[in-house]
C-alpha cells in the first residue's frame, strides 16, 4: 500500500538525529516510526556508520530492508545480510591522501572501516574512538590499516577544531577523496564522489522511490547532500550551523525526539495529555520556506 501523505520515504541519520546521545531509541520515535510503517510509507537509515555497526539497531528495529551506511558507500540489504551495492576507497590513495593532510596540518590519527558485512573497524595508536560503545580492534601501526579493503578513513587531529580538519583535508586532498564530517570528532575521507545522497538515490531507485516523495532528516555536514536530493529537509536543534542552513525546517534536539515529532505531525499522530504528562514532551519547532 502506498502511503497517503507527502512522504512514502523517511531518511533518517542516526547519530545525534534518530538515536539520542546515549546511543538508545526512545520509545517516542518507535512508535513514530512504527506509524510510518502503517502507514504505508518507509523508514531508510542513511548513516556512517558501516553495515556491521548498523545491525544491532536494524536487529531492534525489526528492519528486514534496506540501509545506507559508510556515507552512501554501502547500500545494505538487512534481511539478506548483503550489500546490494559498495564501493571502496583505494588504499595506496587513501595512505597518499594521509600524507598529503600530514604535510599541511602536522600527525593526524587515523581509522579505517573495512569494506563487508563482516568488516572490522581498526584504529591507529592514538586515535580515540567517538563513539565509545562501538567495537574497535586496536592496531600496532598505521601499516596495519590497510590488511583488507576499506569503506572509508576517519581522521583526529589533536589540536584542530572538527572545522579545521576538515577544511585543512579538503584542500590538501583535493579529487583524491572525498571529506566530510559526520559527528564530534569525526571527520573521514571516502571514495570520490561518494555521499549519503548518491547511496540515498541508489537505495530509493531500487525501492521504485524518488527525491520528490522523501523527507531527510540529518544533524551535520555530511547530510547536507541528502537535503539537497530530498524534496525536504529537517535538521535537528542540536544541528552543524551548515547544516540548519540549507534546511527546511529545524525541529528539536535529539534527546528530545526530534523527528518523532515530526513524524507524529505528518503521519497523524496526536499526543495526548496523559503521553505529555507520563513522557519527555519537547517544546516546537522552527519552519522554513
Amino acid at each position: 500500500m502506498a502511503a497517503p501523505f507527502a512522504y512514502s520515504l523517511v531518511a533518517t541519520d542516526l547519530d545525534g538525529t534518530l538515536l539520542r546521545d546515549d546511543d538508545t531509541l526512545s520509545d517516542r520515535s518507535r512508535a513514530a516510526l512504527a506509524r510510518v510503517s502503517a502507514a504505508g510509507a518507509q523508514h531508510l537509515v542513511v548513516t556512517g556508520r558501516p553495515a556491521p555497526r548498523v545491525r544491532p539497531l536494524l536487529d531492534d528495529l525489526g528492519s528486514e530492508g534496506l540501509a545506507v551506511c559508510g556515507q552512501g558507500a554501502q547500500v545494505y540489504d538487512v534481511g539478506a545480510n548483503r550489500l546490494l551495492f559498495s564501493v571502496t576507497l583505494d588504499r595506496e590513495l587513501a595512505e597518499t591522501a594521509l600524507g598529503k593532510i600530514e604535510a599541511e596540518v602536522g600527525q593526524v590519527y587515523a581509522a579505517v572501516d573495512q569494506d563487508g558485512v563482516d568488516g572490522l573497524t581498526l584504529v591507529e595508536p592514538g586515535y580515540r574512538m567517538p563513539h565509545p560503545t562501538l567495537p574497535a580492534v586496536r592496531v600496532e601501526r598505521r601499516d596495519d590499516l590497510w590488511c583488507e579493503p576499506i569503506s572509508k578513513v576517519l581522521l583526529r587531529h589533536h589540536a584542530l577544531s572538527d572545522d579545521e580538519l576538515a577544511t585543512a583535508a579538503r584542500a590538501a586532498v583535493g579529487s583524491l577523496a572525498t571529506v566530510t564530517m559526520s559527528g564530534p570528532g569525526t571527520v573521514e575521507l571516502q571514495p570520490c564522489g561518494i555521499t549519503k545522497a548518491t547511496g540515498l538515490a541508489l537505495a530509493a531507485d531500487h525501492l521504485g522511490l524518488g527525491p520528490g516523495e522523501t523527507i531527510a532528516f540529518g544533524d551535520m555536514p555530511n547530510d547536507i547532500p541528502m537535503f539537497a536530493w530530498a524534496a525536504y529537509g529537517v535538521a535537528m536543534a542540536n544541528a552543524h550551523p551548515e547544516l540548519k542552513a540549507v534546511a527546511d525546517e529545524i525541529t528539536v534536539s535529539n534527546e528530545d525526539d526530534g523527528i518523532a515529532v515530526v513524524l507524529e505531525r505528518l503521519f497523524g499522530v496526536h499526543r495526548t495529555p496523559a503521553d505529555i504528562i507520563g513522557g519527555r514532551e519537547p517544546g516546537g519547532y522552527e519552519e522554513r520556506y
